[in-house]
């Protein structure tokens, strides 16, 4: 397989396919047959398509970009389909892409929707150990993943139009989430934490979910990767790359020999139903390459990073009669809240939701990991 070849084809299907109100990789939003919005799936997907730009100077990307994200942003900065008030971090994820589109296109109204939605972040209900909740509806609650959507964004503000006054709330936050919901012995992170004890699919003791879930430890080590690229503070740096490398070397004690990819649920390689996911072990891929392309990671740590994006690319991207796809992704794992008791954060939840293919988030890894990789092969 030619990596470059295949994936520059790929991503000409997603753009091709794809109009603002109909992005051919959300897969969520397609089965559900409902108008889009401002949501986190398109947000990984036009931040990595931007980031292609900045890799690639070609500009249909950020044509596309600018095109996709335009039709959301009003004049005064309030965004389609955006509420602050509902206090969601996948919302809220989107409008990372904000800060390099203004750079870029220099559109005032960019500029505002990124003060629209950092007043959210001011009024964003907190644990009492102080981290966002997930979302309003799920009270109480820190996710794993939670720290991808909400932290990066949180850094760049604060560098940049905040005199970095918030950057000690950002360390307590990854501080918290290691202190709580690291598992010592599997050297994991649990996907969930419920403050209240209360949710039927928390721990009575503890609060914590059941299982270790790839997807939730991909994108947490993808925030601990950007945000310590974004923070301009040495210690803080030196403290996130710490914690990035113990994440990291954790997962590789459950990393498959064959493939280098990673299974759906982490530990558990030895169930039938486990398999190897996309997203996930991409978005650890991606990881692995930015950290070590910015020196926060060991320069050692880049022939691993490449050999799970090259397995995850020979084994997961597939050609037929010249249509390529991005295979084994999972849609979408949450848990709870109260009124969906499917969700309950067990193995057998973990395996029963859909698996798909070309959704954005594995293809939004897909293609940030393919930016890291081009860095070094120029």
């Amino acid at each position: 397989m030619n990596i470059k070849k295949t994936i520059d084809h790929f991503i000409d299907k997603m753009i091709l396919n794809s109009t603002f109100d109909k992005p051919y990789w959300n897969i969520e939003l397609i089965k559900k047959g409902k108008p889009n919005n401002w949501n986190h799936i398109d947000g990984c997907m036009t931040t990595s398509l931007l980031s292609l730009y900045e890799q690639t100077s070609n500009t249909k990307y950020l044509d596309f970009v600018d095109y996709f994200v335009d039709y959301y942003i009003f004049e005064d900065g309030t965004i389609r389909g955006f509420d602050p008030q509902k206090y969601s971090a996948d919302d809220l994820a989107h409008s990372r892409v904000l800060f390099d589109l203004y750079k870029l296109t220099k559109k005032e109204k960019y500029l505002k929707a990124i003060h629209h939605t950092y007043s959210q972040l001011k009024s964003q209900p907190r644990t009492k150990e102080g981290n966002f909740w997930h979302k309003l509806v799920y009270h109480d609650q820190v996710w794993l993943d939670g720290l991808y959507m909400f932290q990066p964004f949180y850094t760049l503000y604060e560098t940049q139009f905040n005199q970095k006054n918030n950057y000690l709330d950002i360390i307590n936050q990854f501080k918290n989430v290691r202190k709580i919901m690291f598992d010592e012995n599997k050297k994991l992170y649990y996907q969930g934490y419920d403050e209240s004890k209360t949710l039927f699919w928390a721990d009575k003791k503890t609060g914590l979910s059941k299982h270790f879930w790839l997807r939730a430890m991909g994108w947490y080590v993808a925030a601990l990767s950007d945000v310590s690229v974004y923070i301009e503070d040495i210690k803080s740096k030196e403290y996130l790359a710490s914690l990035l490398k113990e994440a990291i070397d954790g997962l590789l004690l459950y990393q498959d020999y064959e493939s280098k990819m990673f299974y759906h649920v982490i530990d558990l390689a030895d169930r039938p139903e486990n398999y190897l996911e996309t997203s996930g072990t991409l978005l650890i891929a991606y990881a692995i390459l930015h950290a070590s392309n910015n020196h926060i990671l060991d320069e050692s740590y880049e022939a691993i990073g490449v050999t799970i994006f090259e397995g995850t690319c020979k084994k997961q991207l597939t050609e037929v009669n010249g249509d390529l796809n991005l295979e084994n992704i999972c849609l979408s794992v949450g848990l709870g809240p109260e009124s969906n008791t499917k969700r309950d954060g067990t193995f057998e939840y973990y395996i029963s939701e859909p698996i798909v293919k070309n959704d954005a988030k594995g293809v939004g890894p897909l293609v940030m990991a393919y930016v890291e990789y081009l860095k070094i092969s120029k």
